[in-house]
């Protein structure tokens, strides 16, 4: 076999590989939009746009992200006295960037040192569900 027979082989075979690729892809393409439909957006942020909370219970903390967006962080378990703490830390496990429940963390101060609070569940608040909260637990 000469070079030229190899590379010509190689090449046609290299075409109909493609050209099957192509075609499993065009395949699956009308399912896509159903998929992208049935999963729910993220609500992600950066945890330097969090500008206040805002806490009614030590279960619950809400906090304002950016000008107009307020988030509702549901914790593991309770997070004694955050719904007093004058301040919090929110921390970002792997990055800056939260996105869900694992992606955060908050730190809330109290009499024996630093209270690591893990949180479950991360839900961005409509416009009805912020009218809805309580004053004191609007951030």
């Amino acid at each position: 076999m000469t070079l030229k027979t190899a590379l010509s082989l190689a090449a046609s075979s290299l075409a109909a590989l493609s050209l099957a690729a192509a075609g499993a892809a065009a395949a699956k393409s009308p399912k896509q939009p159903e998929a992208a439909a049935a999963k729910p957006k993220k609500q992600c942020f950066w945890t330097n746009q969090v500008n206040s909370f805002a806490s009614s219970d030590d279960r619950i903390v809400n906090v304002r992200v950016g000008v107009k967006d307020i988030y509702q962080f549901e914790m593991f378990g309770r997070c004694n006295d955050v719904d007093w703490s004058n301040q919090i830390a929110l921390v970002s496990r792997g990055g800056s960037y939260i996105c869900s429940g694992l992606d955060a963390e908050i730190i809330s101060p109290s009499p024996i040192g630093p209270q690591r609070c893990p949180v479950r569940n991360i839900h961005k608040l409509t416009p009805e569900e912020v009218k809805a909260l309580p004053k004191h637990a609007r951030p």
